[in-house]
């Protein structure tokens, strides 16, 4: 059932991704502190953190994403040059096809540390909070880019 929830806020994101242009994911709209490309790298590196225990366990993804898109980083403070949408694309399909590739055992197995949203005892239930940030994100996507088109 979790995987289910994770692949449709998944394709939903990958879809809305593949609209934006690599000059509008860079626009940082005037009430929003981030970019579309921040939010799109945050999902990105936010479940490689949390099923994957990146940096540590998980050299899927870059090391410095954790500096560019990590809570609390925005990309007006960014030194280093941030990945394209094409990579970020790319990177979201095989995180969720290493997502798919878990088996139902994975997922029943209780997570051995603390997540900061609410009460999540197993990988199946921090695979449904990680698709409700997913579609969180998303929203606030849609709504960051509705102002940058506005303003343009």
């Amino acid at each position: 059932m979790s995987r289910k929830q994770f692949n449709l806020a998944r394709t939903a994101l990958l879809n809305f991704i593949e609209e934006l242009t690599e000059d509008t994911a860079d626009v940082q709209a005037s009430p929003f502190n981030n970019t579309l490309r921040w939010h799109v790298g945050h999902v990105l590196t936010f479940n490689e953190k949390l099923l994957f225990r990146y940096p540590k366990k998980s050299n899927n993804i870059p090391e410095e994403y954790a500096e560019l898109f990590g809570p609390g980083t925005k990309p007006s403070e960014w030194t280093k040059e941030a990945p394209t949408l094409e990579t970020l694309i790319n990177q979201l399909q095989e995180q969720q096809e290493r997502v798919n590739n878990f088996d139902d055992l994975f997922w029943q197995t209780n997570v051995s540390f603390k997540v900061p949203f609410g009460s999540i005892e197993t990988f199946g239930d921090l695979l449904i909070m990680l698709a409700h940030h997913e579609t969180e994100h998303l929203g606030k996507m849609k709504a960051m880019l509705q102002v940058v088109n506005a303003e343009k």
